[in-house]
């Protein structure tokens, strides 16, 4: 009963008038940023690729589950290219989208600024017949006229500022809101709505010298919003009202020797500290180690910290990436972003 309730809670989180972060989440998003801004193409100054998995609440039957592709590299000092898959499922629900992306990059004071866009298309799709319904399918008007896959274009933009010791930016990964639900051809009126809501991605860090290189300390932040920073919890009869969170990811971290990554990172919504209509998220430790041979591997775990932690166990990440970079050691100035 457990494991079907929390499946049913998702979808209903997800089409009723409670909206939430919508695009999937990742504790290691600063070795996948490409999936959150496309002017992060080639700003390593070399091919990267990195592959992430992620599978949320692990005991629960229909949690989040995710997967990110990511490569890209710079074509020349001013242009970069990237290609980024990202896979993810829900209860029921699940998408797959495909995104190109366009980096232009300019030298501006200590470091370079990249302007990004990207193109690509996603398939949403859900199976109901895996719900169980209080009345039949087909009279239900929250299941009514919503059409089961979807192909849905979109388009993305970002900027990104970065030197060697620290970095910033901003991005909008999808601009166009697409609807997933229409009232056409219904006799009742529909009082609940079901979109894809545009989001903000805020980050930032710096790469802070304790030992030379060979001790770098890296703080970083993640903001995320939907509906750029609206009443979370907002009442009225406007369908397509955000009523999410803001949320933040604080992380710190050591590299050592050029080799191994330790850090630990805090999640929360930011109504969580000035109000009561939100909650912290996880607390989590990560680590990945950098081989001679170019090959990157990682893991992470988050331990809940939400009212759930007594029923679903914590969430785990792995990441394997592979840098083109480690014949020679190319750059007099190491990249740690």
């Amino acid at each position: 009963m457990r494991k079907t309730t929390l499946s049913i809670l998702l979808v209903i989180c997800f089409f009723g008038l409670t909206k939430a972060q919508q695009d999937p989440m990742f504790t290691k998003y600063m070795f996948n940023s490409l999936v959150y801004n496309p002017a992060f193409a080639g700003s390593p100054e070399y091919m990267r690729i990195r592959l992430l998995y992620r599978n949320q609440w692990v005991s629960m039957e229909g949690a989040p589950e995710s997967q990110s592709f990511t490569i890209h590299s710079p074509v020349n000092e001013k242009i970069g290219l990237g290609l980024s898959l990202l896979n993810d499922k829900i209860g029921v629900t699940g998408s797959t989208t495909a995104n190109v992306s366009y980096a232009y990059r300019l030298l501006l004071g200590p470091g370079k600024l990249s302007i990004g866009l990207q193109a690509g298309i996603a398939n949403w799709r859900a199976d109901w017949n895996q719900l169980r319904f209080r009345e039949p399918q087909e009279t239900d008007v929250a299941f009514s006229n919503i059409e089961e896959n979807q192909w849905l274009p979109n388009f993305g933009a970002g900027v990104f500022y970065y030197s060697k010791l620290w970095y910033a930016g901003f991005s909008v990964p999808r601009l166009l809101q697409n609807d997933l639900r229409t009232n056409s051809g219904s006799s009742v009126t529909v009082t609940e709505a079901s979109r894809l809501y545009r989001h903000y991605f805020i980050t930032a860090g710096a790469a802070l010298p304790l030992a030379g290189d060979d001790l770098i300390f890296k703080p970083s932040i993640l903001i995320k919003n939907v509906g750029l920073f609206g009443a979370f919890g907002a009442s009225g009869t406007n369908l397509f009202q955000v009523g999410a969170p803001t949320e933040i990811d604080i992380d710190a971290s050591l590299f050592m020797f050029e080799t191994l990554w330790l850090g630990i990172s805090f999640r929360s919504s930011i109504e969580a500290f000035v109000g009561d209509k939100s909650t912290v998220d996880s607390f989590d430790v990560w680590a990945s180690l950098y081989l001679n041979n170019g090959i990157r591997i990682g893991a992470a775990y988050d331990q809940t910290l939400t009212k759930l932690s007594p029923f679903v166990d914590g969430s785990f990440e792995l990441m394997l990436g592979y840098d083109f970079d480690y014949e020679v050691k190319k750059m007099n100035t190491p990249r740690y972003f």
